[in-house]
């Protein structure tokens, strides 16, 4: 998805950063990281992407290092996926707390994205304005659809509660019409509130791919 960004909308000099260690675990190359932002924060606002274990992984080494990397204003920040035991996991509000001390980007200028690599669609977070300030409710383009079902029987659960997520892509071509995954959410009308992984469940997603 990052490649197709970069090649599509990326600037010349934008760069991947990210990197296979020994354990064939993704990882974010901090030094380079911070070498191409330092190199690129005087000339615009930028545009910085990853998941969300890369980010805390970033968040932490600059902490431990006694650092804040403040970003130009108008710079923005899009994280995407689960933790997958790659880093500690953290709340979507702590996580997006941690960025916004880390490299001063408000939370406002934070995108989520969530997806898996058995869709072919994404859904990217609203901030309601009636919502608490923590809430943040996801929607899929209007070709895509998510359930909040019961664990228990299946079926569509009532407005503010909690079930699993199930995804209707119609673009998965020569695939799966419907996705049940073991992420819970919060109906919220045809939107949902991610809440994150359902206790014992298998740890997936396409950044565990390389191992």
């Amino acid at each position: 998805m990052f490649a197709t960004i970069h090649r599509e909308l990326g600037a010349k000099d934008s760069t991947f950063m990210g990197r296979v260690d020994a354990d064939s675990a993704w990882h974010v190359d901090v030094a380079r990281c911070l070498a191409v932002m330092r190199d690129s924060i005087a000339a615009r606002p930028l545009v910085v992407m990853g998941t969300a274990f890369n980010f805390v992984q970033l968040a932490d080494h600059l902490e431990e290092a006694g650092l804040r990397f403040p970003l130009p204003a108008s710079s923005r920040v899009l994280e995407t996926g689960g933790y997958k035991g790659r880093s500690r996991s953290l709340p979507k509000p702590d996580l997006h707390a941690l960025i916004t001390r880390s490299l001063d980007i408000p939370a406002s200028h934070i995108v989520s994205e969530y997806g898996m690599s058995e869709l072919s669609s994404q859904a990217y977070d609203l901030k309601i304005e009636a919502a608490p300030a923590s809430d943040r409710i996801f929607h899929f383009p209007p070709w895509a659809r998510a359930q909040i079902v019961s664990p228990e029987n299946g079926l569509e659960v009532a407005e503010g509660e909690t079930g699993l997520i199930r995804v209707f892509d119609l673009v998965n071509l020569r695939s799966v019409l419907a996705v049940q995954t073991e992420d819970l959410g919060v109906r919220r009308g045809d939107r949902f509130e991610l809440l994150g992984r359902a206790a014992q469940a298998e740890a997936r997603g396409c950044s565990l791919m390389s191992a």
